[in-house]
């Protein structure tokens, strides 16, 4: 993974901008919602709009949304790149999981007590 990890060191930030349950919950209004103004998105929500600018300040230093500034309002937007490199991310550590798994499986099998129990379960009955 090291030398695959390289292309996504600037992941942290992102992950770090998502840990955030109000962040997230933003993101998710911005994926189905499409640009929203700050009022909208505090729409229903007991979350203040001073607090909503401060997240989504936080969500497009991590590059994860944008602003765009609209008469008297600014609206926000999903960059939905930054999420591309997240899943990415996400994958990769996913392979590796699946092969250390696996490898962790093929090990078990080839020890001999875990054959002989393996044929002991497979011998009983249901």
């Amino acid at each position: 993974m090291a030398a695959k990890s390289g292309a996504f060191m600037g992941s942290a930030p992102i992950f770090a901008a998502l840990g955030d349950e109000t962040r997230l919950r933003l993101v998710a209004r911005l994926c189905s919602g499409g640009p929203q103004s700050i009022a909208r998105l505090t729409a229903g929500s007991e979350v203040t709009r001073q607090a909503v600018t401060k997240h989504l300040l936080v969500l497009a230093d991590a590059g994860l949304v944008r602003g765009v500034r609209q008469g008297r309002e600014s609206r926000w937007a999903l960059k939905p790149e930054q999420l591309e490199v997240a899943r990415r991310y996400l994958e990769l550590i996913s392979e590796r999981w699946t092969e250390r798994l696996e490898a962790l499986e093929r090990h078990l099998e080839s020890m001999p007590e875990t054959k002989a129990r393996t044929r002991k379960r497979r011998r009983k009955p249901a």
